[in-house]
């Protein structure tokens, strides 16, 4: 498909379609889809918000910081896990404090995403949290938690 015929499928597709679409978006690397995929943000379907917020940090759209922070709030577990990813391959250093806020997330899966989300951005205020975050109840989190801190301590 053609990057025209994936934002139409995105715009006015089925959720299946509209979420397949979102994907390959991010993979084609085009900021037309910026726009597009940002508005997919708000889709009622939570997998293609879920898609299209790793599409975003896939096309380095630090534009769409704010919106995809937002999502770390959001009703379904795996579009705040993606959110919370997809703020760490932008290195968003903004939503450090949102991040570290969804450190209490219910989901272990998104504690998980947050502490390595922390760790590629750094500071000493993700530092500080993850420093918390080794403690967390879950050992996949607290492992995730460690592994971030030792990166971030070039350990």
């Amino acid at each position: 498909m053609t990057i025209e015929e994936l934002i139409a499928a995105l715009q006015k597709g089925s959720g299946a379609l509209k979420a397949q679409a979102a994907e390959e978006l991010g993979k084609s690397k085009d900021r037309r889809a910026v726009r597009p995929l940002t508005d997919a943000l708000n889709d009622i379907n939570p997998a293609v918000r879920n898609n299209a917020a790793y599409a975003l940090a896939e096309l380095g759209a630090s534009e769409a910081i704010p919106k995809i922070a937002s999502l770390l709030r959001d009703e379904d577990e795996w579009v705040r896990k993606s959110a919370a990813k997809s703020l760490g391959v932008l290195k968003a250093h903004i939503s450090v404090d949102d991040l570290i806020a969804a450190l209490n997330d219910p989901s272990y899966m998104v504690r998980k995403n947050v502490a390595r989300s922390l760790g590629r951005i750094g500071g000493e205020t993700a530092e500080k949290a993850l420093e918390q975050a080794v403690s967390d109840p879950d050992k996949i989190v607290a492992h995730a938690a460690r592994k971030a801190l030792d990166k971030l301590r070039g350990n």
